[in-house]
């Protein structure tokens, strides 16, 4: 089925254009808001376009450059392309694109990492400006003028509300039977006019299925049939099982101390190897009738659900290998009954995550003895990728971990370190420690308990002795005890042992 075929409003039908033509209506200093979350449901051709045409007014000495807001990450068509042309003035909230943190840490991009449940509602509030134009892709436009929403939710609700102008692509490699999965809630007022969001359960479908558009800020329409850009995970390695494995020794023990129904609390991961070995141990496990409130619907989940472990699973995109994507497409009519894609406001909305009681996994950089996470920073100034919505839910989880290997760079660098050199998450949001030597249950202890139990459970055996001497030096030493601490020490040990 073509493009042409799915824009069955006939005003949009009179807007239908080349890339080249729509890209040509993005002003240079513009704040344009593109869709894609993890490399689904992002615009295809119209940044490349837009790269294009930055080159030519380069090459006539002009300054072009625009600001790019997103729901999360992309893909090379958007972020490398325009990064590579040194486009964009201004990113947020979340990159992993290599060519745009070579950028940023260059001092040559500006960027802002955010939570990514706020990026909405800063827009909203007016606190990063004016949104001039919005390019979405979809599905397709329906008689009526709503708009079947891709694979991916992101903010796209918010940059077709906010933007002046709207550019569409309708890209007929998104299957039509999308349709009926997504759930765009419409309920959210500006304080202090808010109201309760009514979801009880993840499976509460609270909104509309189509975004609502007005048609009159829609300039163009252009027609794609280009894939999403699906990556292959590696399979789990021995560390990313070892440290599952803890987890769900732990989940185990949450059950059988009642502090959690058998079948668990809504399931939120973060994306990567380790995730997925959680997701294939409890594909092998006892679990059943399991429930996700997460960012992407991942290839493990996918399988959760395919052999009936899990019951539903509501998110904000796809983040899928092209196996389980092909798999996905094939069997859509019968998995809408089990995903649900939301607007990323809502997906990671605290106010749900508290009340759902989400048992949150996420990954980091490195973590300190007293249970500070870094997730975000090399050497306490480089950018890696971003927050993204780990902040969301290890401050609003009903419990929180964080995951990483003990150790990285071959075993030459401590991923559990004295001081963190950059504080995402701090101790106050950080319950559990897992790395593939053990799990720290940090609940209930004070800072010199956590130390010891980091250092005991999760450290490499390489490096907890000149863990234990620094705790050791900074109890003798410190001139405070509560949180004891060396800083010259500290420095002395990230020199040498952390490339964090």
């Amino acid at each position: 089925m073509s493009a042409g075929t799915r824009i069955l409003h006939p005003a949009l039908r009179g807007k239908i254009m080349s890339a080249d033509e729509a890209a040509a209506l993005i002003p240079s200093g513009a704040n344009v808001g593109m869709s894609g979350f993890t490399g689904s449901g992002y615009p295809k051709v119209v940044p490349s376009a837009l790269a294009a045409r930055i080159v030519a007014a380069n090459a006539h000495g002009e300054r072009f450059k625009v600001g790019v807001w997103t729901g999360a990450s992309t893909a090379p068509e958007l972020d490398g392309a325009l990064a590579l042309v040194d486009g964009v003035e201004l990113r947020l909230p979340y990159q992993s694109d290599p060519t745009c943190r070579k950028r940023i840490n260059a001092g040559q991009m500006e960027y802002i990492d955010m939570h990514l449940s706020h990026v909405a509602q800063f827009v909203w509030f007016g606190f990063l400006g004016r949104l001039d134009v919005a390019v979405v892709e979809v599905v397709g436009v329906r008689e009526d003028g709503t708009l079947i929403p891709a694979t991916s939710i992101g903010n796209n609700k918010t940059w077709l509300d906010q933007a002046d102008n709207i550019i569409l692509e309708v890209n007929a490699w998104q299957s039509t039977d999308l349709e009926g999965m997504h759930d765009i809630y419409y309920g959210t007022a500006l304080p202090p006019h808010r109201v309760p969001i009514p979801i009880l359960r993840p499976d509460d479908r609270i909104g509309e299925p189509n975004f609502l558009v007005d048609l009159d800020k829609v300039v163009a329409v252009v027609e794609t049939n280009q894939p999403d850009r699906n990556s292959s995970f590696t399979p789990p390695d021995q560390a990313s099982e070892r440290i599952a494995a803890h987890i769900l020794d732990f989940l185990e023990h949450e059950v059988r101390q009642y502090r959690m129904p058998a079948d668990l609390l809504p399931l939120q991961s973060g994306v990567g190897n380790v995730a997925n070995a959680v997701m294939a141990g409890l594909k092998k496990g006892h679990f059943s009738n399991l429930t996700a409130y997460t960012e992407v619907l991942q290839d493990g989940m996918l399988e959760l659900i395919r052999c009936g472990k899990m019951r539903v699973a509501s998110a904000t995109a796809l983040s899928l290998s092209p196996e389980a994507h092909a798999l996905f497409t094939k069997e859509l009519r019968q998995l809408r009954k089990s995903v649900v894609l939301r607007p990323q406001e809502i997906s990671n909305h605290p106010e749900v995550i508290r009340r759902l009681g989400v048992i949150s996994m996420n990954g980091m950089i490195e973590a300190d003895i007293y249970g500070n996470v870094n997730s975000t920073h090399i050497n306490g100034t480089s950018i890696m990728n971003g927050i993204g919505g780990s902040g969301d839910f290890a401050r609003n989880a009903f419990l929180s971990f964080f995951m990483t290997p003990s150790t990285a760079k071959g075993g030459k660098v401590s991923c559990i370190v004295p001081m963190a050199t950059h504080v995402d998450h701090t101790e106050h949001d950080v319950q559990v420690i897992v790395t593939e030597q053990g799990l720290a249950d940090l609940r209930g202890l004070a800072p010199k308990e956590r130390a010891r139990l980091i250092i005991d459970n999760c450290a490499h055996p390489d490096f907890r002795p000149v863990l234990r001497d620094y705790y050791e030096q900074a109890l003798k030493r410190s001139p405070g005890l509560h949180t004891p601490h060396l800083m010259e020490e500290a420095f002395t040990f990230m020199k040498r042992h952390s490339g964090g």
